[in-house]
């Protein structure tokens, strides 16, 4: 234990940290989170930390007796915030930007101090009813016809697994739901389509879902991986041939790897010719949408049965939100209800119970950090954001276009450019040992991926606190590699 003369009596006798206490340590948990978003410029991006350094450094064992706040302040500032990497700095350019606000900190606080468990209307009523009205106001800004309802997930992942869950209920005469899907006699195996491109979390989803990796059919792309619309028609008349029966696509509206697009138009006119469900992922690209002029991109979407948004990537909202968008709840409502007496209440049928509509009973109250950070911001002052984003990542474009040394390896159609050196024997080789260099530095952090077997350096913007400074040292440190 540490100095006992530094302990409160709230710690030394039964009962909660007293309110006083509480605001005197929540004022310097503030100073602490200010002062990290202040000298975060100041920290290398990717700490310099080998494997079980930070574990080396906690106790085995949880203290027997209470600690004072001191001490426990001071550990978090010398062991846990100068050694995590650090996904708020400027120079993190990684996989996909999830960045925290400072009116999304603040919501998010809140929310942890209200401890609102938007389940049931009864046990949350402001609580959901904020959510439906959050909901409605992202609907809107993304464009989307007011045909949808929706609710907020954790990730893309739970999104996209509740969506084909609701697609399999959709089938006719399936009754999954009640039957399940194994040792059945009659039914066929079910087969879904998503393209070469698409999330891995799909492909993930039909292992739970029980359609299992084989029936999920990936659907060769293009030049620029986008997903080809007639292989999509040819491989489902083939697979109804075969005996399988085809019911959800997922068309990915800005893929992981590239940021491409697939035709959401000519992908929705399948479905609706073959009567199979739409799923959009546009858990990165949907944002784009709140730019009016950037809509025409992910045109097509508003004919999608289901469509994931993740507030979390390009929306500087702290991790986690994933927006869940759905053109029928009731068929979200049917898939997943089921109402124990310990959970009946006489609002039933008048109001929302979110936790009908999915598979957790336990739900965040995500929906009030949305809403002070949309008020903050303002619709204008999001688009303008984001705006801005995508400028940063034409500026890098053109850099690596008006180099010889460097190639584009796919279109930049939001704020994600993949490129690469194409200098050398083994350019994965070279590319591999540009980013190793790199991100050795610990200055800035980039991520990789692979382009049609090619091996590709992404850099991802997204950060508002990122500048024409900021981009144009990632170009310097990236050329300063090559020249090695």
């Amino acid at each position: 234990m540490r100095d006992p003369k530094k302990l409160t009596s709230d710690q030394l006798a039964l009962g909660d940290m007293s309110p006083g206490d509480f605001r005197d340590a929540a004022h310097r948990v503030a100073d602490l989170a200010a002062d990290y978003l202040e000298r975060l410029p100041a920290y290398d991006v990717l700490p310099k930390i080998a494997p079980g350094a930070t574990r080396a450094k906690l106790p085995g064992a949880p203290p027997a007796a209470p600690e004072p706040l001191d001490a426990i302040l001071a550990d978090y500032r010398s062991i846990v915030e100068p050694y995590i990497t650090h996904w708020q700095h400027p120079m993190f350019m990684a996989y996909f930007p999830s960045v925290a606000s400072g009116p999304g900190i603040l919501g998010e606080w809140l929310s942890a101090t209200l401890n609102s468990n938007v389940m049931l209307w009864r046990n949350a009523p402001s609580s959901t009813e904020l959510e439906e009205v959050v909901v409605s106001w992202l609907r809107q800004m993304l464009g989307l016809p007011q045909t949808f309802d929706g609710m907020f997930t954790d990730t893309a992942s739970i999104s996209s697994l509740l969506s084909i869950v609701a697609a399999r209920h959709a089938v006719p005469g399936l009754a999954a739901r009640d039957e399940g899907l194994s040792g059945r006699d009659g039914v066929g195996r079910l087969r879904m389509y998503a393209s070469t491109e698409a999330h891995s979390s799909i492909e993930k989803a039909a292992i739970v879902a029980g359609i299992g990796r084989s029936g999920l059919r990936r659907i060769p792309a293009d030049g620029e991986y986008r997903m080809i619309a007639s292989a999509l028609q040819e491989a489902i008349v083939e697979d109804r041939a075969a005996g399988w029966t085809p019911f959800c696509v997922v068309a990915t509206l800005g893929t992981t790897s590239s940021t491409s697009v697939d035709p959401c138009e000519a992908i929705a006119a399948v479905c609706r010719r073959e009567r199979l469900w739409l799923h959009v992922d546009a858990a990165y690209a949907g944002a784009a949408a709140i730019v009016p002029e950037m809509r025409p991109l992910l045109a097509g979407w508003e004919h999608a049965d289901s469509i994931v948004v993740n507030p979390h990537k390009w929306m500087f909202t702290p991790f986690d939100a994933s927006l869940l968008l759905f053109r029928t709840p009731e068929t979200f409502r049917d898939a997943f209800s089921i109402v124990p007496e310990y959970l009946r209440t006489p609002e039933a049928g008048g109001v929302h119970n979110f936790n009908e509509y999915g598979i957790q009973l336990g739900r965040r109250f995500r929906a009030l950090k949305m809403w002070m950070q949309i008020r903050w911001f303002g619709v204008e002052g999001v688009a303008a954001r984001l705006r801005d984003h995508v400028r940063l990542a034409q500026l890098f474009r053109n850099w690596v276009d008006a180099d010889p040394d460097w190639e584009l390896l796919a279109p930049v159609p939001f704020s994600t450019i993949c490129f690469r050196y194409k200098n050398g024997v083994d350019l994965d080789a070279v590319n591999a040992a540009i980013l190793e260099r790199v991100n050795a530095g610990g200055q800035v952090f980039l991520s990789h991926t692979k382009l049609s077997g090619t091996y590709a350096l992404r850099v991802a913007l997204g950060n508002p606190r990122q500048t024409d400074e900021h981009v144009a040292r990632c170009w310097a440190f990236l050329k300063a590699a090559a020249a090695k």
